[in-house]
């Protein structure tokens, strides 16, 4: 083989090695989300699911621990870039991150069945936990503080429940609300509703 010939060929195994990946990830929440608890999921099954044997899978994580949170994290999208010009306009956007996330079936079934073995598999759910939802916590607390100093919040916010106001008042309705897509104001309504409390008092 020659030189040319050698590097031209290596990117091709590139994208099988991405497809892999992926095609192992997809088989993971596919399985838990026809109802196969963390418990009862092995990386044999994921392998005969994704089509691939269980050393690719072994390549790429150590345990069935590593893939899980990692297939887990895939559920939750990155979050979107904040103007920080408006404290109203940002908590909107970190609102609406959830409300997109909810309208996500297959997800939404995952997630309840992986926290429901919370308590089996705590280290599982605290590395979750720090990877996927402590990133917009942090989020949604500098906002917060950001429009205390800034004077678009009451000085004497208390952050931590403003925050359950925000996030809660949303994941009630991802969790309560009539079957279908949550409406495409909600974030916007909440996010009034909440601020028309921890506005400045005039």
């Amino acid at each position: 083989m020659t030189i040319q010939e050698s590097t031209t060929a290596r990117p091709a195994g590139r994208p099988r090695s991405e497809k892999a990946e992926k095609a192992i990830i997809e088989a993971t929440l596919d399985l838990i989300a026809e109802g196969m608890g963390v418990s009862e999921l092995s990386i044999e099954a994921i392998a005969s699911r994704a089509g691939v044997g269980k050393t690719t899978i072994y390549r790429r994580w150590s345990n069935k621990e590593d893939l899980v949170v990692d297939a887990l994290a895939t559920l939750r999208a990155p979050l979107p870039p904040l103007l920080q010009e408006s404290v109203r306009d940002d908590l909107i956007v970190l609102l609406e991150v959830i409300r997109k996330e909810a309208g996500e079936s297959r997800g939404r079934c995952v997630m309840n069945i992986a926290m429901s073995e919370a308590d089996r598999y705590p280290r599982l759910m605290e590395r979750f936990m720090k990877r996927a939802v402590e990133p917009r916590k942090l989020a949604m607390r500098g906002t917060l503080e950001r429009g205390v100093a800034s004077g678009e919040l009451r000085p004497d916010l208390d952050v931590d429940l403003a925050m359950a106001m925000l996030s809660g008042t949303m994941m009630h309705h991802t969790k309560w609300a009539p079957a279908g897509d949550l409406p495409a104001d909600l974030p916007e309504r909440i996010v009034d509703a909440v601020i028309a409390g921890i506005g400045p008092q005039s």
